[in-house]
């Protein structure tokens, strides 16, 4: 049996093709932020010819968890699979482990529908401060491909003897040469439709010399299918380094699970916040619905004072727009929200402003209507 959403449907059409979008706030900060998405689409609809949408929200997550003993149904995935796309808030909850937050809910999306690819623009928007001192906003124009559906999150491993102090516990990384292969070509796709035509495949094939040392092969095999694109090979360690000593000498990023899930974290504070960063998590086959969300997790901190930092869920929407095929609307959302950040008045706590969640998103919705 398919199970039905738990809070309600919106439509919004203007005489208009009419995607239909999933709404997962789940945890924390989510419940604030998808909201606010869901305000600007409309807004960016109301004055956009041909441009409808459906929203259905699912009220998942650790609520959800604490009445029923699972973060999302057992047919859940039954119930997102006709959707055009899925707008995700975040996944955390501070009284349930964090590996059942995540693997309950985003990671069951993702794998259920192999978006294997993880997709995070990272650029310094207009008014934001960011901390490196020798980085012009031009210097730091990246997009990190981060592998999504296997490596060092492939779930394989287990515990025994639990408890006993001969308690055993592994998790093994897992790379396949399909799963690699395609993640290879998705990246140096992406690289080649960049102006610079440059990709890094980041490593750490020094030390783990079996699945690292298949996965440099196949960069090599890839490369040869995209003589126009330029490409160097570095370690993750120093990877970072040189995000932050040399910025500009990277474009388009391409690393494992568990690497590229760091360096995105790194990346986005770097440019000013995480607060303000987007993801894609991308079926580039379109099977299934792709999943967009911020990366700044569920903030509990914050959570119910109004203060979350929106800006990453607007940017996602724009990646939600480009992925459905409306560079139109995407390229108007994101000017709208460019214009939002260069005004310092309009900055949330975390990017040293006093603004609130609110006032950014009619801030936004204001200058769509322009």
């Amino acid at each position: 049996m398919v199970c039905m959403p738990q809070i309600h449907q919106e439509r919004f059409v203007h005489m208009s093709k009419i995607y239909r979008i999933a709404c997962i706030p789940g945890d924390g900060i989510g419940k604030e932020v998808i909201p606010a998405g869901q305000q600007v689409l409309q807004a960016l609809a109301a004055t956009q010819q041909g441009l409808g949408f459906e929203f259905t929200s699912y009220g998942w997550g650790g609520d959800w968890y604490r009445a029923h003993g699972e973060m999302m149904p057992a047919d859940g995935l039954e119930a997102l699979r006709d959707k055009d796309a899925i707008l995700f808030g975040s996944a955390g909850d501070p009284d349930i482990p964090d590996h059942i937050t995540l693997w309950g809910l985003r990671l069951k999306i993702c794998q259920g529908f192999d978006q294997y690819a993880n997709v995070r623009p990272t650029r310094i928007l207009p008014g934001i401060d960011a901390p490196l001192k020798r980085c012009a906003p031009q210097d730091l124009d990246w997009v990190i491909v981060r592998e999504n559906s296997e490596g060092e999150y492939a779930g394989v491993g287990g515990r025994a003897h639990q408890g006993h102090p001969i308690e055993v516990a592994t998790d093994v990384s897992m790379m396949t040469r399909a799963g690699v292969e395609r993640i290879m070509r998705f990246a140096f796709r992406l690289a080649q439709s960049r102006p610079r035509k440059q990709l890094t495949v980041i490593t750490k094939s020094n030390a783990q010399r079996h699945a690292m040392v298949m996965w440099d092969e196949i960069a090599v095999q890839i490369g040869r299918e995209f003589p126009d694109v330029k490409w160097d090979k570095e370690l993750v360690d120093a990877a970072t380094a040189r995000m932050v000593n040399r910025p500009a000498t990277l474009d388009t990023i391409v690393a494992t699970n568990l690497h590229a899930d760091i360096l995105s974290d790194l990346a986005a504070a770097l440019a000013g916040s995480l607060g303000i960063a987007p993801t894609g998590n991308i079926d580039p086959e379109r099977r299934y619905p792709s999943m967009f969300e911020p990366i700044h997790g569920s903030a509990f901190d914050i959570m119910g004072k109004g203060l979350a930092n929106p800006v990453g869920t607007f940017w996602s929407c724009v990646m939600l727009l480009e992925h459905l095929g409306e560079p139109a609307a995407a390229q108007r959302l994101m000017q709208a929200v460019e214009q939002v950040t260069a005004d310092p008045a309009l900055h949330t706590g975390d990017l040293g402003g006093k603004a609130t969640t609110e006032q950014v998103t009619r801030a936004v919705c204001a200058r769509l209507g322009n």
